[in-house]
């Protein structure tokens, strides 16, 4: 490994994602574990963090740029958040080291909207968005989907973030399907994708009428009980429901000459794709996993370079 020049960690809630890259950008190796914050905070973030490492051979003394929820208030050291209106490249600015280590740690702030009607905060978004949109799209205004348990729509104009929304989308939906009644709606219920039109009429119909969610999330059960919906089919409606209502909601503040941009992956991000299909709005794809490593390496490279 005497190639590798840095570390770049992304360091979620549950999950961790670690990759040891070259100066030039190149991934020399790549770790990825559900030991989030909530199990860092009890084993200890350095002891994660070298286990990995050690896990890769990687080289002794290795800077180490890290964003996400290292970063929070109960994370390994506090790293604030930057106040929007701000440029993305703020973020760089106001990286925050960890004291006491023998390597260069160093870790991304957040973003906070402090308006009283809406405040919101982010961590480990600004990073997607740096790596997303700094290379092809430093001008003109994007409307950014980063779906998730926690959904994040985000207002860019020229490189500068405007404003935010954080969308509960996920962790409602978990709520929902599991710990109410409309979870003896999904038992047995088979994993769906997009192209289910149970799931397309839903997400059309909840744009149409956000007004209505909760009305519509009852039908899923009376749906079953009267007109034989499925539990597959049911599971799919209340997928489209939620986020037929996120995006509803989205739309409702953004500019509509904003170009949509959507940062993600896997299944979740093949069902957002088809959301927007089915609503026929035009958006173009940026991977979730390469917008957070090339955000870390530009992070990296105004750090150390």
């Amino acid at each position: 490994m005497s190639d590798a020049a840095f570390v770049a960690v992304d360091w979620g809630t549950t999950s961790f994602r670690l990759w040891l890259m070259s100066n030039s950008g190149e991934i020399l190796g790549e770790r990825r574990s559900a030991e989030g914050m909530t199990t860092a905070m009890r084993t200890g973030f350095a002891n994660v963090l070298t286990s990995h490492l050690t896990a890769l051979s990687a080289p002794d003394g290795l800077p180490v740029i890290i964003c996400g929820m290292a970063g929070a208030r109960q994370g390994w050291v506090e790293a604030g958040y930057v106040d929007v209106p701000a440029d993305l490249s703020d973020v760089l600015k106001g990286a925050v080291r960890v004291s006491g280590e023998a390597s260069d740690v160093r870790i991304l702030p957040g973003l906070a909207q402090r308006a009283i009607d809406m405040p919101d905060v982010m961590r480990g978004e600004e990073t997607q968005l740096l790596g997303a949109l700094s290379a092809d799209y430093s001008s003109g205004q994007q409307l950014v989907c980063m779906p998730g348990t926690h959904s994040k729509w985000v207002s860019v104009s020229d490189l500068k973030v405007t404003g935010f929304s954080t969308f509960m989308t996920g962790e409602i939906f978990d709520v929902i399907s599991k710990h109410s009644i409309l979870s003896h709606a999904m038992t047995d219920a088979a994993n769906f994708t997009g192209d289910l039109p149970a799931f397309q009429a839903a997400v059309a119909d909840s744009y149409k009428h956000p007004q209505m969610a909760t009305n519509r999330f009852f039908t899923v059960r009376s749906g079953q009980l009267l007109n034989g919906l499925s539990a597959t089919d049911a599971k799919a409606k209340l997928s489209g429901t939620m986020i037929g209502l996120e995006i509803a909601g989205a739309h409702s503040t953004a500019p509509r000459d904003a170009k949509v941009v959507l940062i993600a992956s896997g299944a979740l991000g093949e069902l957002y794709k088809a959301a927007f299909a089915a609503l026929s709005i035009e958006f173009i794809t940026i991977d979730a996993d390469e917008a957070v490593r090339r955000g870390l390496v530009a992070a990296a490279n105004a750090i150390w370079h």
